[in-house]
């Protein structure tokens, strides 16, 4: 049975700051589709995350600490019960849809490092960025998440809030799944199929930027990126 014939969810965070091993969790959202794509549930939080947000972050997502310190829970309460319904999803088999996967839950690892909370197992994931990458190499122009839902025809409202965006994600998965027949394959096997991708794709680009900086490196774990220790600034 093909991902896109069954129930998957879809998951997104917003943050604090774009370094996926420093940043805290602000919003969570997980929203869990019926095999027609229709939503069945979908869970939101709003984290106080302990420290302050960034202005630069607060001007995309909306949340200022302000906010978050005055309608958001404890961080701890929110890494266990995000991780909770994750892990609750892949026990059963059932594939978490996530935009640049790797960001967040490599979030998600250092937030669980932090809090003593148990690691996710984090498979079965579809991650519609690193898939696009595959399967339209060489296609011109950015890759976030609004330009490809433009693309696809997707409907993107309120950008940037995690509950739109892990949808949104979700739908254009679907679109590109329409679009490319390659794609209909177990969870599973897909799974396998971009953490190779991913690591090919980052080599290629390390490639291309040594030719100007002879030390880049570019990271192709995926869907979480290894923990480095405290000396080098990781989880």
């Amino acid at each position: 049975m093909t991902w896109n014939t069954q129930p998957r969810a879809a998951f997104d965070l917003e943050t604090t700051g774009r370094n996926s091993r420093a940043a805290r969790i602000v919003t969570a959202s997980i929203a869990v589709l019926r095999a027609d794509g229709s939503v069945e549930s979908e869970h939101e939080w709003l984290a106080d995350p302990g420290v302050e947000i960034p202005a630069e972050a607060a001007e995309v997502h909306g949340i200022t600490t302000e906010k978050a310190r005055a309608e958001g829970r404890p961080a701890l309460e929110v890494v266990a019960e995000v991780a909770e319904t994750l892990q609750g999803l892949f026990d059963r088999g059932i594939p978490v849809v996530a935009f640049n996967a790797c960001y967040d839950f490599t979030v998600m690892a250092a937030e669980c490092a932090r809090h003593g909370v148990p690691q996710l197992t984090r498979f079965p994931v579809l991650d519609p960025y690193v898939i696009n990458k595959q399967v339209e190499k060489y296609r011109k122009g950015k890759r976030t998440l609004s330009a490809l839902c433009e693309q696809y025809g997707v409907m993107l409202t309120e950008a940037h809030t995690s509950a739109a965006d892990a949808l949104a994600a979700a739908q254009l998965l679907d679109a590109m799944a329409s679009r490319f027949p390659e794609l209909h394959r177990p969870a599973a096997h897909l799974h396998t199929s971009q953490v190779d991708w991913s690591a090919a794709q980052a080599a290629d680009f390390q490639s291309y930027l040594r030719r100007t900086k002879p030390t880049a490196v570019v990271e192709g774990d995926w869907p979480v990126l290894a923990p480095q220790d405290e000396g080098r600034g990781g989880f």
